[in-house]
Formats: C-alpha cells, structure tokens, sequence
C-alpha cells in the first residue's frame, strides 16, 4: 500500500479530475478528512458501475479518512440529467424511500456499518421552500454557467426540463450542508459529475468563504474491453450487487470471463490487492494466460468484497462442477444459480419413459427419431448422468429435492426444468 491514499489511487489509475489535487495530497498526508458519495434510490439495486467511485470511499477508510454515503431521497425524485439522452419518469416517494433502504442495505452488507455514516438528503432538502430555494441557493448559480456544462448540453437538442435542470443546485445544496454539519470536505464521482463537483465547491466558497476547504474528486470512465460502457454482460444487461437479480455464481462469472487486455486493469480498481500481488497476476498474465491466475483472483476479490466468501466459494463449487461435468453433484440452490440463463421449462411431477418426456412433455427434442438418435449416441444426460437406454424412466423426484431436472444435451445445452 502506498504511503499516501492519493498516491495509493494515482498508481491504481483511480484519478481522472482532481479540483486541487497538490492541496489535498497535502492535506490527506498531514489529518483525517471526511468525504463523500452520493447515491441516488432511481432502482432498487446498486450494480457493478457503482463499486468504480465506491471503491474509493473504501480505500480512503482503509487510510484512517471518514467517509460518508448519501442515499439521494431528495434528489432521486428529480433525477441527474447526467449521462442521459431523455428525462426520467418520476417515480413515486414510496417507491423512492423503498428503493432507498433497499440500497442501504446493500452497502451495508458489503461496507458494513463500522467507519461508515449513512445520510439521506430528503432530510434536508424537503425542508427547504421554494422562496428559500430561489433566494438563497438558486441566485448563486449563473445561467450561462450551468448552460456549458456537458451534462447540458448533451441533453438540449432532445429537451431538458426545468426540474432535471435544477439537479446541479440541489446536489451543491447536498455539499454545502455536509461541509457545514459534518465537516466533509471531498465529494467522489464519476467521470460524469465533474460539473457538479466544481458547482458544488464553487457555492461552499460563496457560503462559508474562499479559504474554506473543499475538493472535488472523479474516477475515470471504465470500459470493457470491446470499448462499450463497464457493468453490462456480453448480451447488454446489467450486473447487479442484489444477489437475486444476479446471483453470486453470474457475478463471479462476470469477473472471471474478462479478457487478458483487461485484467489487470480491473485488478487494480476493484480489488485491495497491492502492488506486489498485482504485479506478480500480470506477469502470469503473459506467461501463463491459459491458467486465468488473474481472472480467478479478480473474481475471487470483487464476489468476497460485495456477496461474502462463502457465496464465492459456492460459486467457485458450481464452476468446477459445471466444468467437471458433474453437476449432478449440486444443491438445487446452486443449480438454480448455475442454469439461471438456460433455457426453463416447467413439467408436472409424473414419472415417463425418456423419449416420451423430452418429445411430447418438454419439448426438448424436436421427434422420437431425433430423441432416439441422441440417446444412442451418448449426447443426453439427465441430472449429470449419461443415458443410453430407450427405456430409461425420467423421474423427476429423482434429484435436487425434487424442484428441478436438468437435461444436457451436446457438449453445451443445458436445459432447467421445473417440476409442478
């Protein structure tokens, strides 16, 4: 670890804009600071792009900093225009509280509750009227200001509302009432915020005076390898930290499957190993790519980090017996995991003859003739059991308490069904 947290994030390449970065290497070298990050409740489950600026929180605390996590209660119900291309649609505050403890609760559960300080800003923004919004906050910001921001302008053409315009104040009002209560004099954020961090120094300076310290920090924009936005999977849907909307075995396939151009770059960002481990996985990377030495320590790292180890080692468990073949072996919770992107089929609980059953119950296969065919020929397996009999009976109590029957069919379709 380097000796220095800016020095620690600068060799990870975690810095893109710094509003003072000479002042606040100064600082951070000589006391503890506070700082902070925003999270907006816009859906009820954090995913994977937020851990690039969280990450950052947390190795601040690992350097004796206080940090603070803002659940944006207040500024979820208007919505960040930010990296947009069309307005949000308001939600409604009860589903936006909902949404809030929801993520709470996820931080929590991978940042723990020790070291860290959980606010929400509809605390202090839904007691601010409109007269005081428009004569003490809104008359610091200029027009023309808020006009050149990218965020802005990316959104003019296609139209931006008064309400999503006005996103900039409350998130300085939010910085404003941390530097004031709570002595915070950072706020982190992606790439995309730089304009708000700067709006928000700028109006502390204008409150509390000139000399008053208060910095803005961005990560840089992650990519995945083709170039596309980090935090979607090969067909375009996000990776949620909620393990029922991707379970801890998608999740640690995620970080597993990334190519070698990316790896290490991912190491450094979303792990706590140092330098000397990292450097050591980037040599296997050249020497020995066909092991995945960095591939399995990425995934390892990040499904400990956010699901807990035991939930890695299940999903380290399903990978080797998906591999292995012997699938058979598992939970009905971890095949449920393993085969939650196969194809589903639902079947009742009666026992039947297997052509029978993959014919005419499931559907699987498209005649007797093909049925027989692949079973003559060793391609089916039912439950990671090979079968070559015609007169095999599928018993769909047999396995897996009962609730599922999992059919192989070549060397990679996989097929979950049901049981009724």
């Amino acid at each position: 670890m380097a000796e220095n947290i800016m020095a620690e994030l600068a060799w990870r390449g975690a810095i893109n804009q710094v509003t003072d970065q000479e002042a606040l290497t100064k600082i951070t070298n000589q006391r503890q600071i506070s700082l902070y990050e925003g999270v907006d409740p816009t859906g009820p489950s954090l995913h994977i792009g937020h851990l690039v600026s969280l990450m950052i929180l947390k190795r601040f605390q690992k350097f004796g900093h206080k940090p603070y996590i803002v659940i944006g209660g207040g500024t979820g119900s208007i919505g960040d225009p930010s990296g947009r291309n069309s307005e949000r649609v308001l939600q409604k505050m009860e589903v936006i509280e909902q949404n809030a403890q929801s993520l709470k609760k996820q931080l929590e559960n991978f940042f723990g509750q020790d070291g860290f300080v959980f606010l929400n800003n509809y605390d202090w923004l839904s007691k601010i009227d409109l007269l005081e919004f428009l004569r003490d906050y809104a008359k610091q910001f200029n027009i023309s200001t808020m006009l050149a921001k990218d965020s802005v302008q990316n959104r003019l053409a296609g139209g931006l509302s008064f309400t999503e315009f006005s996103y900039p104040i409350l998130q300085a009002i939010d910085f404003l009432n941390l530097r004031r209560d709570h002595h915070v004099e950072l706020q982190i954020g992606g790439g995309d915020q730089w304009g708000n961090l700067t709006a928000g120094v700028d109006f502390i300076h204008h409150h509390l005076g000139p000399k008053t310290t208060a910095f803005g920090l961005t990560c840089p924009l992650i990519l995945r390898a083709d170039g596309t936005k980090f935090g979607k999977t090969a067909d375009g849907q996000s990776v949620w930290v909620d393990p029922e909307r991707t379970s801890p075995y998608e999740f640690y396939q995620f970080w597993y499957n990334q190519p070698d151009s990316v790896v290490v770059n991912y190491l450094k960002f979303f792990t706590f190993l140092d330098q000397e481990q990292i450097a050591y996985l980037a040599k296997k990377v050249q020497e020995a790519p066909e092991k995945r030495e960095a591939q399995k320590a990425l995934a390892t790292e990040v499904t400990t980090f956010v699901h807990g180890s035991e939930a890695t080692k299940q999903a380290q468990r399903i990978s080797v017996a998906l591999f292995s073949g012997k699938y058979g072996e598992l939970s009905a919770g971890e095949i449920k995991q393993a085969l939650a992107q196969m194809p589903q089929l639902t079947v009742s609980d009666q026992t039947a003859n297997v052509v029978t059953w993959l014919v005419d119950q499931t559907k699987i296969e498209p005649s007797r003739r093909q049925a027989r065919e692949d079973i003559k020929n060793g391609a089916l397996a039912i439950n990671g059991e090979k079968v070559r009999d015609l007169d095999y009976t599928v018993d769909p109590h047999a396995k897996y308490d009962g609730q599922y029957v999992v059919v192989k069919l070549g060397k990679k379709r996989y097929y979950l069904v049901h049981v009724q």
